[in-house]
């Protein structure tokens, strides 16, 4: 389809007016990306952008990620333009409303063309990096003729100021992602006012300094945006397209300031915008030769995607691959696993007992693909038989992050959101904050992403508080759909990986432990840990008491419950492996696990929670403050998570 400079320029006012128009209707949002970028983004989808709105998840479609996500009136009018079923001129008027389909960022699941949730600066160009990765990393196992596609990015200043795109940049650079092409909004321009009165960096130079192909271009003139695009498509490296764009380009008085970038322009000013482009037409109205433009620019790719539905219905091995299908009997050596340690009563860390599991799952599950940021050799994510990514072999499937697991939390949600990979990932528990604000867009995507966060407590020993998370359990447990397991054996390790692997739109965390624990599982025929707490060892004689924990202070209630048994206390002993998922069980049944016996947790961690078990009379045995430096048991003893202490909370009740 050929498209002039008349047409283009046509194209990108009917998203500079519905997206004006839409901010004004809901007085809210921010009007100076969308009128800015709406050049760039008419030749994009225009003519080059493969996708087919009749078919939105179209497998090997170019990804795009609006990472600028404030500017999500730029994406909806696209989308309403190019013909998307899903979204409608009422959808457009509605948005920022309630319940509206067009929310104030863009919402993976909200609307079929929206490929991940952007609006924390920085995540939507990290993410992009796992797309790109994905897409190389699914090519080389079935070829250009199956997988062969684009990732492209919309950014703006703030998510280049952001420190996790250095890290996220830096690995596409290492990987040379040729496939991956970022369009960089060069304003100037942030909410506060220029960008130079907070930041001086040479972002072109930066990006040449990490392996990036660079090309800079007026954001305005058509054939220079063309020519960047095809320019980067040929590149053997990743692409930044410098666009130098005017923020709010067309509103004659605001154009160019920080007063566009985040509120309504204004009926003056609107109408004064509509003038200096010859706009004649009433609100939300395009003109049907617009319209017809657009929709054909939204079907460029219609054969395309006929050619390649054709090839993939040959294959049914990329098929399922795509679909992340698990193998049938997948898991076989994993409930074998779970037989062989209760048989040989394996006492080993739980971070040895992953690998253990990860030894019967990566071999069985074809679009596993690991990695850690840099301490593999700790939390034990690297098994015999995998074999690193890199930028001259992208057929392996473990990814050496280095230290940077701001860029690792997010390139997983790209690869998830990508399709065909189911992304595991491990750094220390405590260094989980620096993946939080990944792990929340992966629980509100509801995506399947695992994180192996090992040394889980104050049992990680001299290494001292700073490396001792104490609140990491209880802030995980407080954000919705997330599970966060914490494994007491090697049995519930592989209960809590085959969840993991299962839970298709749920994340989940394994937190896991640096110290030896025993088997303490008699039993594997039914996965408990699916009910998310259960009794692990049941009283004998009149019930006195019920001691609940997790991981590692599991055993110690259990040693617990032999003192009291010798002093003729009766105590069951209930294992919490997930806090979400018991929670998720009936009333009846968490009353039958409970007990009305008082109720004392254990937990080598914060108080905070354990209330809603145990009751306002109940016992808590945690930590209220963080960590010490000295040998684990030791820690442990200072800090009174032993049986001792659990015998003598029991005897207060008594």
């Amino acid at each position: 389809m050929s498209l002039n400079n008349q047409k283009l320029q046509q194209m990108a006012n009917a998203i500079r007016f519905l997206s004006a128009e839409a901010i004004e209707k809901a007085n809210s949002g921010h009007p100076g990306m969308p009128l800015g970028m709406a050049d760039v983004a008419a030749v994009l989808f225009g003519k080059y952008l493969n996708i087919n709105p009749d078919e939105p998840r179209w497998f090997d479609r170019d990804r795009f990620v609006l990472s600028s996500g404030h500017g999500s009136m730029l994406l909806y009018s696209l989308f309403y333009l190019l013909g998307y079923p899903d979204i409608s001129l009422e959808d457009i008027k509605n948005f920022r409303q309630l319940g509206s389909k067009t929310a104030g960022h863009p919402e993976y699941g909200h609307l079929a063309g929206i490929d991940m949730t952007t609006g924390p600066l920085g995540q939507g160009i990290s993410s992009a990096v796992g797309m790109a990765l994905a897409e190389r990393v699914i090519n080389a196992k079935f070829g250009n003729d199956l997988c062969n596609h684009y990732t492209y990015v919309i950014c703006g200043d703030g998510c280049l100021m952001e420190g996790i795109s250095e890290e996220a940049i830096s690995l596409a650079g290492l990987w040379k992602l040729n496939k991956l092409i970022v369009l960089w909004d060069n304003n100037n321009i942030t909410i506060d006012g220029t960008v130079d009165k907070s930041n001086a960096t040479n972002q072109t130079e930066r990006f040449k300094a990490v392996g990036w192909n660079v090309i800079s271009i007026n954001g305005h003139d058509y054939d220079e945006i063309s020519a960047a695009i095809e320019q980067a498509q040929q590149s053997s490296k990743p692409t930044l397209i410098a666009c130098k764009t005017t923020i709010g380009f067309g509103a004659p008085n605001k154009q160019g300031t920080s007063k566009i970038h985040g509120s309504p322009l204004g009926a003056e000013e609107l109408a004064l915008m509509k003038k200096q482009f010859g706009w004649e037409y009433d609100p939300f109205i395009i003109p049907d030769e617009t319209i017809a433009t657009w929709r054909a620019a939204g079907q460029k790719s219609a054969a395309k995607y006929g050619e390649w539905k054709d090839k993939a219905a040959k294959n049914s091995e990329f098929t399922a691959y795509i679909n992340n299908e698990l193998p049938q009997n997948w898991d076989k050596e994993l409930n074998e696993l779970k037989i062989q340690t209760i048989n040989e009563q394996t006492k080993v860390a739980t971070r040895k007992a992953s690998q253990m599991c990860l030894e019967k799952i990566v071999s069985n599950i074809p679009q596993i693909v690991g990695g850690s940021a840099d301490l593999a050799a700790s939390n034990l994510t690297f098994v015999n038989g995998m074999k690193t990514i890199t930028a001259a072999d992208y057929s392996g499937n473990n990814i050496m992050y280095g230290i940077r697991e701001h860029a690792m939390g997010a390139i997983m949600n790209g690869l998830a959101l990508h399709g065909g990979v189911i992304p595991y990932g491990g750094t220390f528990f405590v260094f989980s904050d620096y993946m939080r604000p990944a792990m929340r867009l992966a629980a509100l995507m509801g995506v399947r992403v695992i994180y192996v966060l090992t040394h889980d407590s104050i049992g990680v020993g001299e290494d001292g508080p700073t490396h001792q998370p104490i609140e990491h359990l209880a802030s995980y447990r407080a954000m919705p759909n997330i599970n966060t397991f914490r494994p007491c054996d090697v049995v519930e390790t592989a209960e809590a990986w085959q969840l993991a692997i299962t839970s298709k739109q749920t994340p989940s965390i394994l937190a896991l432990s640096r110290q030896s624990v025993p088997t303490l599982r008699t039993e594997s025929s039914e996965n408990l840990t699916a009910k998310g707490g259960y009794i692990i060892s049941a009283a004998s004689g009149v019930l006195k008491a019920t001691l609940i924990a997790t991981g590692t202070e599991v055993a110690i209630a259990v040693s617990a419950q032999k003192q009291l048994a010798a002093r003729g206390v009766a105590v069951n002993v209930v294992s919490m492996p997930c806090c979400e998922l018991f929670d998720a069980q009936s009333a009846a049944y968490k009353q039958a696990v409970l007990g009305e016996a008082p109720r004392i947790a254990i937990e080598a961690g914060s108080p905070f929670g354990w209330e809603r078990y145990v009751g306002l009379t109940g016992k808590i045995i945690a930590i209220n403050g963080f960590g010490a430096s000295g040998k684990g048991e030791e820690v442990y003893e200072h800090f009174g998570i032993t049986a001792e202490k659990i015998v003598k909370a029991v005897e207060q009740y008594l």
